[in-house]
């Protein structure tokens, strides 16, 4: 991957119309070459 992929979704545990448990999740998924700063420190590979 050249820089990177985010993933989010909702899930929500409700009974009789009334939210009880709301969880918000959210990952990223990239390469490590694309994470790391490069040598010369002045940025990212």
């Amino acid at each position: 991957l050249g820089g990177g992929v985010v993933i989010s979704g909702d899930i929500t545990l409700s009974i009789a119309d009334v939210d009880l448990v709301v969880v918000s999740l959210r990952t990223l998924i990239s390469s490590v070459g694309s994470l790391l700063p490069d040598d010369d420190g002045g940025g990212y590979v």
